[in-house]
């Protein structure tokens, strides 16, 4: 039994762009299948797959890397934790490297970024930063 699923992939991704893989698979759940797609449309990942039947379903994430070779994310850390969960509302939606990250927020209404979360002024768990 895991007890941080979240933690989990945001590891498995991580790793994968430290060891310039091209993808890595994953167990499939239905919010991290929610985080993968906002990185995904916020630029971070090329592409998500849901591969699989219904209950033996997984995750296959393709990392997205500069022109250059580098990866485009640089930087995911855990904020809210089993042990330690961590809220904010919209007007202090924590801001990432000035703006050039993004923080992911668990609201009323989905996942939703920190610029979005903002906008549509509402307010949630804090689930992670990306840069």
């Amino acid at each position: 039994m895991m007890t941080d699923p979240i933690a989990d992939l945001l590891t498995r991704i991580r790793n994968a762009c430290r060891g310039r893989r091209d993808q890595v698979a994953l167990p499939h759940s239905r919010v991290k299948e929610a985080i993968a797609r906002l990185l995904c449309d916020e630029g971070f990942l090329r592409e998500v797959e849901v591969s699989g039947e219904q209950t033996r379903k997984s995750l296959v994430l393709h990392i997205r890397y500069s022109d250059g070779g580098e990866p485009v994310l640089t930087g995911i850390r855990r904020i809210s934790r089993p042990g330690l969960r961590r809220y904010s509302s919209s007007e202090e939606a924590p801001r990432v490297r000035g703006g050039l990250g993004i923080s992911i927020l668990s609201t009323p209404v989905g996942l939703l970024s920190d610029r979005e979360a903002r906008r549509r002024n509402v307010g949630g768990e804090v689930i992670c930063e990306v840069w």
